[in-house]
């Protein structure tokens, strides 16, 4: 990286934010499993401005609800009137991700997306094995051309007012399943393992050449590398995520998603695994066994898997092995989980109401030793 690109990248400034440069250095401190003056804290709900949203969504048709999520005009706007006049306090860096749903890779060869209120998934299209030969990587069909539309118009209405990142990529395990359904999936591991492989090494081929793709629209506009988790980076940040995961043992991750997961991260400077639950957790001495898998991602879930101090011990465990750990809090949890638990390592998410709110927590969390 030149000197001039890093420091044009460390002064990127954003309006509304008043320390972004002291943000980053918290956030790569924590890539380093490192801390400064406290832990990194993100003051935001995944896809609110969506959220407000589903309601009018909710009443259209399946072609209308295809026709608002391509409606590029419409996502663009009603994100920045998610953000209009706010201040960012901590580490919130107020981030626009292009997205068209979790199978939208799956879709860049072939696979239909239904569209619901705030998501999509992929209609299969591998229903005998001979249908692999038509996957193919299109980068002028229409899933691929409107993530492109969507990540420039987004970027020309930026001003300085918010990140511009890239689409939630589920190459690997994730698209295979999207292509040939998750339960007929599992059944094939058993029934058909090498046809398994060759479908999960076709998600898994042109990866590096689509995340380049589009990470290269947004460096060549002076955009930093970051996605629907709102954490940047300067170089090279993936998600990477294996939902699927939560269906197979832990015999068949290592055999089938494993191998996937260590071609995924090669290329990435930083990689922040999405651990979505027990199902996948399940899995961690798998996942941790790749060096570049740099941090994780708890997802505890809901009923039951509430609150987060049950998780407590399994978190320290982590803490323990110098894994950096993102943790969804209810801010109400935030008292007994620094009491419980040391700074060193963490990454929190609040969801909070207002601005003294939020500045509440930060000079609560200045304490914590």
């Amino acid at each position: 990286m030149s000197q001039q690109r890093q420091r044009t990248w460390w002064d990127f400034g954003i309006t509304g934010m008043a320390d972004f440069q002291m943000s980053m250095k918290r956030v790569y401190a924590w890539y380093e499993n490192d801390i400064l003056d406290r832990p990194p804290v993100r003051f935001v709900a995944h896809n609110a401005f969506l959220e407000a949203a589903k309601d009018n969504i909710s009443q259209l048709s399946p072609a209308g609800k295809k026709a608002w999520w391509f409606d590029v005009e419409t996502q663009v706007d009603l994100f920045i009137k998610s953000i209009d006049g706010c201040e960012f306090h901590g580490e919130t860096f107020p981030v626009f991700f292009p997205n068209l749903g979790p199978d939208v890779y799956a879709a860049f060869y072939g696979a239909e997306l239904e569209f619901g209120e705030v998501t999509s998934w992929s209609v299969p299209l591998i229903r005998e094995w001979d249908d692999t030969e038509k996957l193919k990587l299109d980068m002028d069909n229409e899933y691929f051309r409107k993530l492109e539309e969507l990540t420039k118009y987004a970027i020309e209405q930026s001003s300085g007012r918010y990140m511009v990142g890239y689409t939630d990529f589920h190459p690997g395990l994730d698209c295979a399943a999207a292509w040939r359904d998750p339960q007929q999936l599992c059944f094939d591991m058993i029934d058909e393992p090498e046809k398994v492989k060759e479908l999960a090494d076709l998600a898994i081929a042109d990866f590096d050449f689509i995340y380049d793709h589009f990470d290269k629209i947004l460096k060549d506009h002076g955009q930093l590398s970051v996605s629907w988790m709102g954490i940047p980076s300067f170089e090279r940040m993936h998600i990477p995520s294996c939902d699927f995961s939560t269906l197979i043992s832990p015999k068949f991750f290592n055999e089938f998603g494993l191998p996937i997961l260590q071609r995924e991260v090669q290329s990435m400077t930083h990689n922040i695994f999405h651990v979505d639950g027990q199902g996948v957790s399940r899995h961690l001495e798998a996942i941790l066994s790749v060096p570049q898998v740099h941090a994780l991602q708890w997802v505890q879930g809901v009923g039951d898997d509430l609150p987060i101090m049950q998780w407590v011990p399994f978190l320290k465990e982590l803490q323990e092995r110098s894994v950096p750990i993102i943790v969804d809090l209810n801010k109400k949890e935030l008292g007994d989980f620094m009491i419980a638990m040391k700074p060193h390592g963490l990454f929190l998410w609040m969801e909070t109401e207002n601005r003294e709110e939020e500045l509440d927590i930060l000079r609560l969390m200045a304490k914590w030793v």
